[in-house]
């Protein structure tokens, strides 16, 4: 007999064991977000944008994402200014290969970029 398949959305990164210091350090930048994190929040809390759930700085695998979506497995970075060192690109690429390895899709947007129109155009196109 074959087993019951059960869908993964509910689970980020089946049976990944999550660090006491990457629970606290998630739990420090939810305490303390960015201002562009703290609107970014306020836009996307209890299913604002378009019914989607969003969590707020949650452990992916080995990494903290700003905020996840599990329904469509999508994480949303925010990209203030230091996102354009070159090491921090490179971190982030390396970042965002990883997390699709998890089948985790990234989309990042600039800090100055955040407002409910711009995050509403982002998301839209990925709800079937």
């Amino acid at each position: 007999m074959k087993p019951e398949h059960r869908p993964t959305t509910s689970r980020i990164v089946h049976r990944a064991p999550v660090s006491s210091d990457k629970a606290r350090f998630a739990r420090q930048q939810r305490r303390a977000p960015t201002p562009s994190e703290r609107l970014a929040g306020s836009l996307l809390r209890d299913r604002r944008c378009l019914g989607l759930k969003f969590r707020r700085q949650q452990v992916v695998g080995r990494f903290v994402v700003d905020f996840y979506c599990a329904e469509l497995r999508l994480a949303l970075e925010i990209d203030g200014g230091v996102h354009l060192d070159p090491a921090v690109r490179e971190y982030d690429r390396t970042r965002d290969i990883e997390l699709a390895a998890h089948d985790v899709r990234v989309l990042r947007i600039a800090a100055a970029d955040v407002s409910a129109d711009r995050l509403q155009a982002l998301f839209a196109p990925l709800r079937t």
